[in-house]
């Protein structure tokens, strides 16, 4: 495992990172659970009309607005693929969302990066395989972007960290 990941239970808004990223809907609108939580806590209005001078997001990018009243200099937006059985390029679009999340990042200059669990809410990708992606790829930008600090993997509560922590644990060996 590299020593740069970590597992962390908590609320995502309250993290002192360089960026956070937010598990967006294609709209950019705001929404329910990770999205809602970052919308209220960066303040509605502000993110909000940010969100619409983009204009939306598809599947598996990602994009970027100031983070207004949270810890973190910047929101990266990506948009998770809703599961649909798994033969519908779930993983490679899941994948690709930490990927474009990372890569932006990079471009930014930033040195540490929270993830939630993407697509793991309402959009129903199985929690096991969801991590699993999001393990491996975080692991693989790391090899190339070697500029990173921290990455933290911001679990909603300690059943997800511990889901986290035996992929990390199971990476290593």
């Amino acid at each position: 495992m590299d020593d740069r990941i970590q597992v962390w239970v908590g609320d995502i808004t309250t993290l002192k990172v360089d960026a956070i990223v937010n598990a967006a809907n294609r709209e950019l609108a705001g929404g329910g659970g990770v999205d809602g939580a970052i919308h209220r806590a960066a303040g509605v209005q502000q993110l909000q009309a940010a969100c619409r001078r983009i204009g939306g997001c598809a599947t598996g990018q990602a994009v970027m607005t100031p983070a207004f009243n949270l810890g973190a200099r910047a929101i990266i937006h990506t948009v998770g693929p809703v599961w649909q059985g798994g033969d519908q390029d779930e993983a490679n679009l899941l994948r690709s969302c930490y990927s474009e999340a990372m890569t932006l990042a990079v471009r930014e200059g930033f040195r540490t990066i929270a993830f939630p669990a993407i697509s793991c809410g309402v959009y129903g990708y199985p929690k096991a395989q969801a991590v699993a992606v999001a393990v491996d790829e975080v692991e693989r930008c790391l090899e190339s972007y070697l500029m990173f600090k921290r990455v933290v993997f911001a679990c909603f509560d300690q059943s997800m960290a511990d889901l986290y922590r035996a992929c990390l644990q199971n990476q290593a060996t």
